[in-house]
């Protein structure tokens, strides 16, 4: 079995340690997820399981043969060939194969007189054969157009230079090169960060079906959850597993915690006690060499640092000004591009066919929250650019509430940003006064910590610049909230202060997003663009979701009955069916697992001298023992069942 092995490997930058003593293993068949706060170096463990990266001290093992593929989180830019072209590359591997096989087909023919000189090129020759065959190399055409598509381009796109392709789709790029090599152990470092939500849940799928181990880096927690079964957490240099899927992780880890911030409010209240000790005696000749001891006693405490997501802070933005009860209202809002219509993002929309919006109609109340959804190219950004006032070619009418004040942010209010100030300094810029105490706190929240307030905005990275112009905007006292991708560049600490700010606000909001957590968590109401052609559900993007998913169903049966065989491109029903079946058989294992642990306990009472002794005492004990036997093998009988139809979804 493939694998890649590490011991105790120690890595350290500068006075910096940030690896201590790790140790992991990934194998084929490996579900990992790798957790940990931004800045904790993840990245950096991702480098060396890649071999890309020693280590200071420690071991590296990799079974002989092993295929290890890294996949960073951005950067990476394909020039002078074409999509088609570059999509191949990731079978180098396998071309290099077949010119060995020809080359030692070759020597066979001059060695065919010597069979002791043969043997060895004979087996060699039937390994390398053997690879091949099960590389899939030889239906590569057809899997470089399905995982392509899958990621979101276009038939009429292989032939276009990869020059012509955005930072973005450049990453798909490679997502989809990494993917077709189809290596025994896959590395993806925040793979969904510019994926629309129909590329994700391909992804999804994709991994679900993967043969091979993998170990990923997202800020998805939706994602997580249906592709992992195990967490790796790394905090402060040092590597902790968790069993289980990321909300799994999310429901332990919060456990110790809880148990961590007692430990450390109690040796803070002793630190604390000690400290008072030293001021009062140190400067008392008699109590000196007892200052003294303390202070020592002091050096050697252990102190325990609390992670960054229990400091949580609560963000609340300025109460929006009052308006109206109607906060829009679009009435037949149309719009036409022509062949070839670049987005200003520099990404592209259809096949080069004519898009358009076609008659969008809606009225959306002050408290309102609606997510705009829909497969990538149907006109999402473009309506909230056009709702936003930054689109002015249009027909149809936009028309505000009265007392409404809009604020829209998009990604490319980062290109808007040349302030040579500091981070901090361009918030206070605009901040009301009684915010002014709490903009390092909320910097903060956005990543911004220590040091990072004080950089000049001209220096700041897209991701940087993209959540400063975020944060700046909620400072505003507006009343909608127009929001295109506002999770975009942010970790799940820094989602979960947003959501929750956005959840006190009691303005209307009108948000794009790929992040299914965020959208059901915020959403309230839910606009439907296919092509351009609006629905709109009074629910929630949960609800949306389950709505659509009967007709989902019914067309995924006129495709396919084999999902295995199927892209899920317009399928995504039977991913959902069996998430849902795996989010029963989690739930059924913990219930299990949970009477397993009270008959434990109950006949480890039952042991007990005081207990068996006593008739009565034994007979009631006996009775719980026999009833929980009895509720264990039910909902074993129930596990059995979703454990078969989790098989047949597969």
């Amino acid at each position: 079995m493939a694998f890649v092995q590490f011991s105790k490997i120690n890595l350290a930058f500068g006075d910096r340690d940030i690896l201590k003593n790790v140790s992991l293993n990934l194998q084929s068949g490996s579900r990992a997820a790798l957790a940990g706060l931004n800045g904790s170096g993840k990245s950096t463990l991702m480098k060396v399981i890649a071999g890309l990266l020693p280590g200071d001290s420690g071991e590296r093992a990799v079974q002989k043969g092993t295929r290890v593929s890294y996949l960073p989180q951005s950067g990476l830019v394909h020039r002078g060939k074409t999509l088609r072209e570059e999509a191949e590359t990731a079978f180098a591997s396998v071309h290099a194969m077949l010119h060995s096989i020809e080359e030692i087909g070759t020597e066979l023919q001059k060695a065919q007189s010597d069979a002791g000189s043969t043997k060895g090129l004979l087996e060699e020759f039937h390994r390398l054969q053997e690879a091949v065959d099960s590389s899939g190399s030889y239906a590569r055409e057809g899997a470089i157009a399905e995982t392509l598509k899958g990621l979101g381009f276009n038939p009429d796109d292989l032939q276009k230079p990869c020059e012509e392709f955005s930072g973005g789709w450049q990453m798909r790029i490679a997502l989809a090169k990494v993917l077709l090599e189809k290596p025994d152990i896959l590395l993806l470092d925040e793979p969904t960060n510019y994926l629309d939500i129909e590329a994700r849940n391909w992804l999804e799928w994709w991994l679900q079906s993967y043969k091979g181990g993998y170990l990923l880096v997202s800020h998805d927690r939706y994602f997580l959850d249906v592709s992992v079964n195990e967490v790796y957490e790394l905090f402060q240099g040092q590597l902790k597993r968790y069993a289980g899927n990321y909300s799994n992780y999310e429901k332990l880890r919060a456990q110790e915690n809880e148990a961590l911030v007692k430990l450390y409010n109690a040796q803070q209240e002793e630190i604390e006690k000690t400290e008072k000790l030293i001021d009062k005696f140190r400067y008392k000749a008699t109590k000196a060499a007892f200052a003294q001891e303390l202070i020592k006693r002091l050096d050697k405490i252990e102190r325990i640092t609390l992670p960054e997501s229990l400091k949580k802070i609560a963000i609340r933005f300025p109460d929006p000004p009052h308006c109206g009860k109607i906060a829009l209202r679009l009435e037949d809002v149309h719009k036409t591009y022509r062949k070839n219509y670049s987005s200003p993002l520099g990404g592209r929309l259809g096949g080069g066919d004519a898009f358009t919006l076609h008659n969008v109609s809606l009225t959306l109340e002050t408290g309102e929250r609606l997510v705009v959804a829909g497969p990538n190219g149907a006109g999402k950004s473009t309506l909230l650019r056009i709702i936003g006032g930054i689109d002015t070619e249009y027909q149809g009418n936009v028309v505000y509430g009265a007392g409404v004040i809009p604020g829209y942010f998009s990604q490319d209010a980062a290109e808007m940003m040349n302030e040579r100030i500091s981070a901090l300094e361009y918030l206070e810029q605009d901040a009301p006064l009684a915010l002014i105490p709490k903009l390092r706190d909320m910097l903060g929240a956005f990543l911004f910590r220590g040091d990072d307030v004080h950089k000049s905005v001209s220096v700041l990275s897209g991701g940087e610049k993209s959540r400063l112009a975020l944060l700046k905007m909620l400072l505003k006292p507006i009343n909608l909230l127009i929001l295109d991708e506002p999770t975009n560049h942010l970790d799940l600490y820094s989602k979960d202060v947003l959501l929750d700010a956005l959840k006190a606000f009691s303005g209307a909001i009108i948000f794009v997003s790929h992040d299914r957590d965020f959208m059901e968590a915020l959403s309230t109401k839910t606009l439907e663009l296919q092509h351009g052609e609006p629905r709109l559900y009074y629910g929630g993007y949960d609800y949306y979701l389950e709505r659509n998913e009967d007709s989902s169903r019914k067309d995924a049966k006129t495709q396919s009955t084999n999902v295995k065989n199927t892209s899920p491109l317009g399928v995504l029903a039977p991913l959902r069916e069996l998430n849902k079946y795996k989010k029963q058989e989690k739930s059924l294992l913990e219930e299990i697992e949970s009477l397993e642990q009270q008959k434990a306990q109950a006949q480890a009472e039952l042991s007990r001298p005081e207990v068996y002794s006593v008739t009565e005492k034994a007979r009631a004990v006996q009775a719980l023992i026999e009833r929980l036997e009895k509720e264990i093998h039910e909902k074993t009988l129930e596990w059995e069942k979703v454990a078969d139809a989790i098989e047949k979804n597969k």
